[in-house]
């Protein structure tokens, strides 16, 4: 499924537990996964992970997701060209919250068709109001 190094990760059951979204956090440095990923089950979800556009792809033909947090910035096909086709190929599908580090991109990646914007470092507080937000 996930092309470069493979680390394209979803779950058969999918990353839905105890009521909780079914998330697929989209990024490609360690550090970051494994902050975000911490961060996430500390708000009682767990995520499939994805670290390209087309990992992302991928994830979504295999599943459907509630939330994709999608860093802007990947390797092969980067957040806005995926969120471009995911909104071609799912026009109702999931929400889309870029996390990214370019603070000067929100307006770009808002037109990219995102839902929301997050700006790295991710601070607990704001990811918590991202996901409530989103989630309706």
């Amino acid at each position: 499924m996930a092309s470069g190094a493979g680390a394209c990760r979803v779950s058969e059951e999918g990353a839905q537990h105890n009521g909780s979204l079914s998330i697929l956090l989209a990024e490609d440095d360690p550090t970051n996964q494994m902050i975000t990923l911490l961060m996430l089950r500390k708000l009682g979800h767990d995520a499939d992970l994805a670290v390209n556009g087309y990992e992302v792809l991928a994830a979504l033909e295999y599943r459907s997701y509630d939330l994709v947090l999608m860093d802007i910035q990947m390797p092969e096909m980067d957040g806005i060209e995926a969120t471009r086709i995911i909104r071609k190929r799912w026009p109702r599908g999931p929400r889309i919250v870029f996390v990214t580090a370019c603070t000067y991109c929100k307006e770009t990646c808002m037109n990219g068709g995102g839902d929301g914007f997050l700006a790295k470092p991710i601070n607990m507080v704001e990811l918590q109001a991202a996901i409530e937000h989103n989630a309706q």
